[in-house]
This record gives structure tokens, C-alpha cells and sequence, in this order.
């Protein structure tokens, strides 16, 4: 296998893609890798809250992305690979009946089909918009939103952890999938 010498090591991340792409060679993958993998375990903290689980997405990821950036044009590649991260945690919490029971479907309720022969990258740009959209809502809509459906705590945990009372959480709630729903559908294509 290829080692790079220091002045390969600073190549940027768009040549060294560059360079993967066109040679295949591993150790290229590996130098991108060994940049940008502590980065993806952070987003990926963020969401399972478990150090373990987030390590094995990190290599999960970079050993899925191997294939997939070939079929790809990428621009930036942090920015996309941040991307990527947060969208493969949030369908790895969707399809975890353990931590994430409430599918996308019910939690927003717009016509968007999520089915099984849909492909991954079409799935991945619209977790990538249901998130940008709840980045969106009002801070208060954004934190109970958050705990409800993402962390999945009840109306009363919601309250407590908010400083909100039950009466106010419900309401966010409500509001903030009715934003939701409406960023949605107007950013949809």
C-alpha cells in the first residue's frame, strides 16, 4: 500500500479526492479518513449520545463512502461529508425501534414517500432538508420538537427539561410541526 510523504499530506481534500477517484488507492481514501474522521464521530455523538455506536458509524461510513464517492460530484468535501453523517444518524435513529419510534411520515405530515425503493441518496437529501428545516424553526419549536421526537421524552420530561410548562411544550410542538411541515413542502421538489 502507498504511504504519502509530508508534502502529499498537505494535498487538499479536493485532490486528494481527486486523486482517489482517479487511482482507487486506498491510502488516499485512508489520508482523508484520518482528517475528517474525528469531525464524523462528533456529528454522529451528537445524535446516539453513546461513544461506541458512534465509533462503529464513523467506519461504517467511510467504509460505505469507499464506492458511493465515486458516484458523486462533490464540491466541498467536509461540507458534504457532514452531510452525509448527519443524514446516515438520522436514518440509522429512524430505523431503530429502540430509539426512534416515531417515523419521519407522522412526525411531519406531508406527502413524501420514504419507501424501501426509493434510493439512498433521494432518502439522504431529504433528511438533509428535514433537518435544515428544523434548524429553521423558533428556538422554543426547535427544543421541544427536539426532546419530543428526536430524544423522544414525553410532554412532561419535555416540560421539565425546557423550563416550559406542559400547556406551552404542546403548543411549540404543534407549531413547530406545522413549520415544519410547511418548510417541507415549499423547499420540496
Amino acid at each position: 500500500m502507498k504511504r504519502y510523504t509530508s508534502s502529499e499530506r498537505t494535498m487538499s481534500d479536493g485532490d486528494l479526492l481527486s486523486s482517489y477517484k482517479a487511482t482507487g488507492e486506498l491510502a488516499t481514501w485512508g489520508e482523508l479518513y484520518s482528517r475528517h474522521s474525528e469531525m464524523v464521530y462528533y456529528v454522529c455523538l451528537r445524535y446516539f449520545k453513546d461513544a461506541e455506536r458512534s465509533k462503529d458509524a464513523v467506519m461504517q461510513l467511510f467504509e460505505e463512502l469507499i464506492h458511493k464517492v465515486n458516484k458523486q460530484d462533490i464540491k466541498d468535501f467536509p461540507k458534504w461529508l457532514y452531510v452525509v453523517s448527519k443524514n446516515h444518524c438520522l436514518m440509522a435513529l429512524r430505523s431503530s425501534k429502540q430509539q426512534f419510534t416515531i417515523p419521519v411520515d407522522d412526525f411531519v405530515e406531508f406527502s413524501v414517500n420514504l419507501h424501501q425503493e426509493e434510493n439512498y441518496a433521494e432518502k439522504e437529501e431529504r433528511l438533509s432538508l428535514l433537518e435544515s428545516c428544523i434548524e429553521k424553526l423558533p428556538v422554543k419549536q426547535k427544543i421541544t420538537v427536539d426532546l419530543f421526537f428526536l430524544q423522544e421524552k414525553c410532554y412532561k420530561e419535555v416540560a421539565e427539561l425546557s423550563g416550559y410548562n406542559v400547556k406551552e411544550v404542546k403548543s411549540f410542538i404543534q407549531n413547530g410541526k406545522r413549520n415544519l411541515k410547511i418548510c417541507m413542502e415549499s423547499n420540496a421538489e
